[in-house]
């Protein structure tokens, strides 16, 4: 465990993980960067959709 003030960012390893990583440094970015928090907004909106829409992996459009 890291002291206050040493945030520190884990990611699993592999596709997943690389995708994780590049999406916390997109988001540290975006700090600064409002084309890019715009841009990752949208991305965030339309993963959630998806979630949404196919909520039970593997079974397309049911629910439980």
């Amino acid at each position: 465990q890291m002291p206050a003030g040493i945030p520190v960012h884990t990611f699993a390893i592999g596709r997943a993980g690389a995708t994780n990583a590049a999406l916390g440094a997109a988001a540290i970015l975006a700090l600064t960067d409002a084309a890019l928090a715009s841009r990752l907004d949208k991305f965030r909106s339309e993963q959630t959709r998806k979630v949404l829409a196919n909520p039970v992996p593997g079974r397309k459009g049911k629910r439980r």
